[in-house]
């Protein structure tokens, strides 16, 4: 399992990473710039070059997500915010491909009633500008993808559901370089019950077929201070909201899922996620694998079924060998009937009595065979059954 968190950045960087290993964390994630303010943070190239090689070489921190500003809303109307949102995002995005970054989160704004359908095209050209004018991810560096996430459904924003998330790629032609975030909190908002395996696995389906499980690159792990469909985005701790540690355990334990970077923007006492909280995270990851793998003492319930099966078989098997070996062994005595006139050399008359004619042994041969054969018709019945 991977369980990150949302720490602060700085000025340097670097000091991330140490802010994820002090709480525990296997990967972070960290905003670029204040994210509620326009202005942008400047890092120098050699700044952006010394976290890609202290995160490439991280011992204990496998990914870093950066997180895009708040403020940006590329679904506006109004366009002096439309063109500031699209180079804030810009920004946003080269400071993430420079940090050798594994996605840029984005929040994509609301159409304020304007209808999904009417922003769509306009949204699109926002992600196919920053894409094309953000700087260039450093030589040997992997592209950094922009992942929309999913919306908790309040007024009109973008992203509430799969649906359209899939219409904004499809607008983008599937470009590669767009993917997906699921925030539980935000899912769990917006109506959609993944709490038990069967709701897990109908997620899983309706991702696969919309988006694409590929595109999925990370989760925000948040329980909700909202209830099942209350449209509204408000985190809570792990175990303390309406999903519930039980709640959250089939989602992040099932098996397309649990190996993803499951990154915790969770409260904590107001600074952000803690040890505890990942320590927290961890234990639902582990109660949820045991949903769908078992535990160890569930073994042999596994065995139950071949053993049955094994076990009809033998029966069947010991009631099919006599059978098949009867019909042998009384030919053998009745052969012995031959046998019989040499060892005790009798009389003539003592040799007519005992010594069988032709006959005698056809009969006897015949008499045989016909109490065998109903044995092996029950030998059939028994195969049958099995």
């Amino acid at each position: 399992m991977n369980i990150g968190a949302h720490v602060r950045g700085g000025g340097k960087l670097i000091p991330s990473l140490e802010a994820g290993v002090a709480i525990g964390a296997t990967s972070i994630q960290v905003f670029t710039q204040s994210p509620r303010m326009w202005k942008p943070s400047q890092y120098a190239p050699e700044v952006l070059s010394a976290y890609r090689e202290a995160q490439a070489t991280h011992p204990t921190i496998t990914d870093t997500f950066c997180h895009a500003t708040y403020l940006i809303n590329l679904a506006s109307a109004d366009l002096e915010l439309y063109e500031k949102s699209v180079a804030c995002l810009t920004h946003n995005l080269s400071v993430a491909r420079g940090m050798g970054s594994s996605g840029l989160v984005l929040h994509v704004g609301s159409h304020k009633g304007a209808g999904f359908d009417d922003v769509v095209r306009q949204i699109a050209d926002a992600f196919e500008r920053a894409l094309a004018e953000a700087d260039p991810a450093p030589e040997g560096v992997a592209d950094c993808p922009i992942l929309i996430e999913n919306a908790a459904g309040a007024g009109g924003t973008v992203g509430r559901s799969l649906e359209e998330i899939q219409f904004l790629i499809d607008a983008c032609n599937g470009d590669d370089r767009l993917g997906l975030c699921v925030d539980t909190q935000h899912l769990w908002a917006s109506g959609f019950d993944y709490s038990s395996v069967a709701g897990t696995e109908k997620l899983v389906r309706e991702i696969d077929n919309s988006v694409g499980m590929s595109r999925l690159r990370c989760f925000h792990l948040n329980d909700s201070k909202i209830e099942l469909g209350g449209n509204r985005d408000r985190h809570a701790n792990i175990g303390e909201g309406t999903i519930g540690a039980k709640g959250l355990a089939p989602l992040v334990g099932h098996p397309k899922i649990r190996d993803l970077p499951l990154l915790l923007e969770v409260p904590g006492t107001g600074e952000g996620p803690r040890a505890e909280d990942v320590v927290a995270a961890r234990a639902v990851v582990a109660a949820g694998i045991k949903l769908y793998d078992g535990p160890t003492s569930s073994a042999p319930i596994k065995k139950a079924a071949p053993t049955k099966k094994t076990t009809v078989k033998k029966i069947a098997m010991k009631k099919a060998m006599p059978v098949k070996k009867s019909p042998k062994k009384a030919v053998k005595k009745t052969t012995a009937v031959k046998k019989s006139p040499k060892k005790t050399a009798p009389t003539k008359k003592t040799v007519k009595k005992t010594a069988p004619t032709k006959k005698t042994v056809k009969k006897t041969l015949k008499k045989t065979v016909k109490k065998s054969t109903p044995v092996k018709k029950t030998a059939k019945k028994t195969t049958k059954k099995k």
